[in-house]
Protein backbone atom coordinates (compact mmCIF):
# COMPACT_ATOMS: atom_id res chain seq x y z
CA UNK A 1 0.00 0.00 0.00
CA UNK A 2 1.31 3.41 -0.98
CA UNK A 3 1.69 6.39 1.34
CA UNK A 4 0.89 8.62 -1.61
CA UNK A 5 -2.12 10.79 -0.70
CA UNK A 6 -5.28 11.02 -2.81
CA UNK A 7 -5.87 14.35 -4.58
CA UNK A 8 -8.38 15.38 -1.90
CA UNK A 9 -5.91 14.51 0.89
CA UNK A 10 -3.14 16.38 -0.94
CA UNK A 11 -5.16 19.57 -1.40
CA UNK A 12 -6.58 19.48 2.15
CA UNK A 13 -3.01 19.28 3.50
CA UNK A 14 -2.05 22.30 1.38
CA UNK A 15 -5.16 24.11 2.65
CA UNK A 16 -4.03 23.49 6.23
CA UNK A 17 -0.63 24.94 5.37
CA UNK A 18 -2.27 28.02 3.81
CA UNK A 19 -4.27 28.55 7.03
CA UNK A 20 -0.98 29.12 8.90
CA UNK A 21 -0.81 32.57 7.23
CA UNK A 22 -4.11 33.64 8.87
CA UNK A 23 -4.01 36.62 11.22
CA UNK A 24 -7.37 36.05 12.94
CA UNK A 25 -6.92 35.53 16.67
CA UNK A 26 -10.01 33.30 16.99
CA UNK A 27 -9.66 30.81 14.13
CA UNK A 28 -7.10 30.03 11.42
CA UNK A 29 -8.85 29.21 8.15
CA UNK A 30 -7.42 28.37 4.75
CA UNK A 31 -8.98 27.90 1.32
CA UNK A 32 -7.57 26.56 -1.94
CA UNK A 33 -9.33 26.65 -5.32
CA UNK A 34 -8.41 23.79 -7.66
CA UNK A 35 -9.35 22.84 -11.21
CA UNK A 36 -8.02 19.82 -13.11
CA UNK A 37 -5.77 19.06 -10.11
CA UNK A 38 -4.05 22.44 -10.43
CA UNK A 39 -4.10 25.14 -7.76
CA UNK A 40 -5.68 28.32 -9.12
CA UNK A 41 -5.83 30.51 -5.99
CA UNK A 42 -5.38 30.38 -2.24
CA UNK A 43 -6.73 32.46 0.63
CA UNK A 44 -6.61 32.74 4.39
CA UNK A 45 -8.59 34.83 6.84
CA UNK A 46 -7.28 38.24 7.82
CA UNK A 47 -7.64 42.00 7.50
CA UNK A 48 -7.79 43.67 4.07
CA UNK A 49 -4.56 44.61 2.34
CA UNK A 50 -2.75 47.51 4.02
CA UNK A 51 -4.79 47.44 7.24
CA UNK A 52 -3.57 46.35 10.66
CA UNK A 53 -3.96 42.63 11.21
CA UNK A 54 -6.41 41.45 13.85
CA UNK A 55 -3.63 39.80 15.84
CA UNK A 56 -2.15 43.33 16.22
CA UNK A 57 -5.29 45.53 16.28
CA UNK A 58 -7.49 43.25 18.39
CA UNK A 59 -10.69 41.42 17.59
CA UNK A 60 -13.83 43.52 17.21
CA UNK A 61 -16.02 40.41 17.50
CA UNK A 62 -14.36 39.41 20.76
CA UNK A 63 -14.70 42.93 22.16
CA UNK A 64 -18.42 42.99 21.27
CA UNK A 65 -18.96 39.37 22.44
CA UNK A 66 -20.45 38.32 19.09
CA UNK A 67 -21.08 34.54 18.99
CA UNK A 68 -19.36 32.48 16.30
CA UNK A 69 -21.48 32.06 13.17
CA UNK A 70 -23.43 35.29 13.70
CA UNK A 71 -23.17 38.90 12.50
CA UNK A 72 -20.36 38.29 9.99
CA UNK A 73 -20.31 41.98 9.06
CA UNK A 74 -18.89 42.79 12.49
CA UNK A 75 -15.38 41.66 11.62
CA UNK A 76 -12.36 43.55 10.30
CA UNK A 77 -11.17 40.53 8.37
CA UNK A 78 -12.09 38.73 5.19
CA UNK A 79 -12.74 35.02 5.22
CA UNK A 80 -10.31 32.62 3.54
CA UNK A 81 -12.89 31.65 0.91
CA UNK A 82 -13.50 35.32 0.07
CA UNK A 83 -9.76 35.99 -0.25
CA UNK A 84 -9.27 32.98 -2.55
CA UNK A 85 -12.11 34.09 -4.85
CA UNK A 86 -10.80 37.69 -4.82
CA UNK A 87 -7.26 36.52 -5.67
CA UNK A 88 -8.58 34.58 -8.65
CA UNK A 89 -10.52 37.65 -9.84
CA UNK A 90 -7.57 40.03 -9.35
CA UNK A 91 -5.37 37.79 -11.49
CA UNK A 92 -8.04 36.99 -14.11
CA UNK A 93 -8.23 33.28 -13.27
CA UNK A 94 -11.39 31.43 -14.32
CA UNK A 95 -12.66 29.35 -11.38
CA UNK A 96 -15.96 28.28 -12.94
CA UNK A 97 -16.37 24.53 -12.41
CA UNK A 98 -13.56 24.37 -9.83
CA UNK A 99 -13.33 22.65 -6.44
CA UNK A 100 -12.72 24.66 -3.27
CA UNK A 101 -10.92 23.07 -0.33
CA UNK A 102 -11.49 24.68 3.10
CA UNK A 103 -10.25 23.98 6.59
CA UNK A 104 -13.77 24.78 7.87
CA UNK A 105 -17.34 24.68 6.57
CA UNK A 106 -17.98 28.11 4.96
CA UNK A 107 -20.41 30.66 6.38
CA UNK A 108 -23.54 31.76 4.48
CA UNK A 109 -21.82 34.81 2.95
CA UNK A 110 -18.95 32.68 1.62
CA UNK A 111 -21.36 29.99 0.37
CA UNK A 112 -23.21 32.62 -1.68
CA UNK A 113 -19.91 33.77 -3.19
CA UNK A 114 -18.85 30.17 -3.89
CA UNK A 115 -22.13 29.45 -5.67
CA UNK A 116 -22.00 32.64 -7.78
CA UNK A 117 -18.34 32.06 -8.65
CA UNK A 118 -19.38 28.78 -10.30
CA UNK A 119 -17.48 26.52 -7.93
CA UNK A 120 -19.08 23.07 -8.22
CA UNK A 121 -17.49 21.08 -5.40
CA UNK A 122 -16.63 21.98 -1.82
CA UNK A 123 -14.33 19.82 0.33
CA UNK A 124 -13.91 20.83 3.97
CA UNK A 125 -12.74 19.49 7.34
CA UNK A 126 -13.93 21.56 10.31
CA UNK A 127 -17.42 22.57 11.31
CA UNK A 128 -18.85 26.09 11.50
CA UNK A 129 -22.13 27.00 13.24
CA UNK A 130 -24.15 28.51 10.35
CA UNK A 131 -27.47 26.81 9.53
CA UNK A 132 -28.24 29.12 6.61
CA UNK A 133 -25.00 28.06 4.88
CA UNK A 134 -26.13 24.43 4.93
CA UNK A 135 -29.56 25.35 3.57
CA UNK A 136 -28.04 27.36 0.71
CA UNK A 137 -25.72 24.49 -0.21
CA UNK A 138 -28.61 22.03 -0.31
CA UNK A 139 -30.65 24.32 -2.58
CA UNK A 140 -27.71 25.03 -4.90
CA UNK A 141 -26.70 21.48 -5.81
CA UNK A 142 -23.11 22.23 -4.80
CA UNK A 143 -21.32 18.92 -4.16
CA UNK A 144 -20.26 18.88 -0.51
CA UNK A 145 -17.59 16.54 0.88
CA UNK A 146 -16.69 16.43 4.57
CA UNK A 147 -13.18 15.09 5.19
CA UNK A 148 -12.41 13.70 8.63
CA UNK A 149 -9.13 14.89 10.07
CA UNK A 150 -6.12 13.17 8.57
CA UNK A 151 -3.06 12.51 10.69
CA UNK A 152 0.36 11.68 9.25
CA UNK A 153 2.99 10.01 11.40
CA UNK A 154 6.68 10.13 10.40
CA UNK A 155 8.31 6.71 10.20
CA UNK A 156 11.98 5.92 10.89
CA UNK A 157 12.64 5.40 7.18
CA UNK A 158 11.45 8.96 6.44
CA UNK A 159 8.08 7.90 5.04
CA UNK A 160 4.74 9.01 6.43
CA UNK A 161 2.12 6.62 7.74
CA UNK A 162 -1.38 7.97 7.21
CA UNK A 163 -4.31 7.22 9.46
CA UNK A 164 -7.56 6.31 7.75
CA UNK A 165 -9.19 9.32 6.12
CA UNK A 166 -12.95 9.34 5.98
CA UNK A 167 -14.71 11.17 3.14
CA UNK A 168 -18.44 11.71 3.44
CA UNK A 169 -20.31 13.04 0.45
CA UNK A 170 -23.25 14.93 1.87
CA UNK A 171 -26.62 14.64 0.16
CA UNK A 172 -28.19 17.85 -1.13
CA UNK A 173 -31.86 17.10 -0.48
Amino acid sequence: MSNRPSWDEYFIEITRLVSNRATCIKRRVGAVIVKDNRILATGYNGAPRGLDHCDAAGCLRQQMKVPSGERHELCRGLHAEQNAIIQAAVHGVNINGATMYCTHHPCAICVKMIINAGIRRLVYTGKYPDELAGQLIKQSGLELVNVAETFRFPQRDGSLKTSATVFTKEENK
